[in-house]
């Protein structure tokens, strides 16, 4: 079993959005999310978790909540799609089991002359749960082993004959944006491939956007889903490098400006300084906000409560930093 990573941390991330939509709201006609008391933009945490795993994909890392073939499929539905292919390689699924006979002996007896389908067929019609003590090592190596964003985010397997729940040592709030925002309203044409015809459809877009995610990092969860410290490195590699890396006509002009994670000392907790984003703020220079240089964004008071709790018997250990051009953040 590889290590995991041995301490908790907490995490403040920032990104722009400039006259696109960062997160559609399909309840109202695709329009961004807004909380409109307060004219923020809203954007989930799964829009986030999203542009991490096509990165990820795009990188070459084996994700798990991804496509089978060329179709969009259900997890549950590529659960089984992926057992399947590791009963196709039964001496990969065998060790698995080493250092307890009894769970090599009832795997042997599992697979001995049967097809993957028929293995999985078997499996999920075990009404006396015989092989159900195959069920627990088999998805926790296939978590820790294989997939990154299971690592990472988990996930809830509750499929018939593999019911299992990963919690994901990583966590994020949905993120708001620091100031009011405007919406761009306009009639767009869409034309159809192959077709003469032409359709116009509604067309909504931010102006200028500032978002803002909290998030924690759990060192108990990663024991769960086998979270490593190199794991962790990709997490911030990809958190940053996601967000423009998979521009489309709606997402296009999206940027990272601001990751601090603040790693804590042995013996404390995650939010041991609550919401992150309670101590940063962004005053508007103008009342139409069209760019960041519209924003003075204050970051003092984080770098103050860091530098305050830095040390030997306090609750900071370190901090990892990444900083967008034209932003400054110090704790040296």
């Amino acid at each position: 079993m590889k290590n995991t990573i041995s301490n908790n941390s907490d995490f403040l991330f920032l990104y722009e959005a400039i006259q696109c939509n960062p997160n559609g709201d399909p309840d109202e006609e695709n329009k961004p999310r807004m909380d409109k008391d307060t004219s923020t933009n809203l954007v989930t945490d799964v829009r986030v978790k999203r542009y991490i795993r096509d990165f990820l994909k795009q990188e070459g890392t084996e994700i798990f909540v991804d496509m089978e073939g060329d179709k969009k499929v259900s997890p549950d539905t590529r659960l089984i799609e992926v057992i399947k292919r590791m009963y196709a390689e039964p001496e990969t699924v065998k060790a698995i089991f080493q250092g307890d006979s009894q769970l090599v002996a009832l795997f042997e007896e599992l697979t001995k002359g049967k097809s993957p389908e028929e293995i999985v067929k078997k499996l999920q019609d075990d009404k006396d749960k015989k092989f159900y003590p195959l069920n627990n090592p088999l998805l926790t190596w296939l978590v820790s082993d294989k997939y990154l964003d299971i690592r990472l985010f988990g996930s809830a397997f509750a499929v018939k004959g593999f019911t299992k729940t990963f919690t994901g040592p990583v966590q994020l709030n949905w993120g708001y944006s620091l100031h009011p925002v405007q919406i761009i309203e306009s009639d767009s044409i869409v034309t159809i491939m192959n077709d003469d015809s032409s359709t116009f459809g509604k067309d909504y877009r931010v102006h200028y956007s500032l978002l803002a995610f909290h998030g924690s990092i759990n060192k108990y969860a990663a024991k769960s889903t086998g979270m490593t410290d190199e794991d962790l490195k990709l997490f911030r590699k990809a958190i940053w490098d996601s967000i423009p890396a998979n521009p489309t006509r709606s997402k296009l002009n999206q940027y990272p400006k601001l990751y601090v994670e603040i790693v804590y000392n042995d013996g404390f907790t995650n939010g041991q300084f609550g919401d992150l984003r309670q101590h940063i703020s962004a005053k508007a220079q103008k009342e139409a906000i069209r760019g960041f240089n519209d924003l003075d964004l204050d970051l003092t008071n984080l770098e103050a409560l860091i530098k305050g709790n830095m040390g030997d018997g306090k609750p900071v250990k370190e901090a990892s930093i990444k900083t967008a051009a034209g932003i400054e953040f110090k704790i040296s």
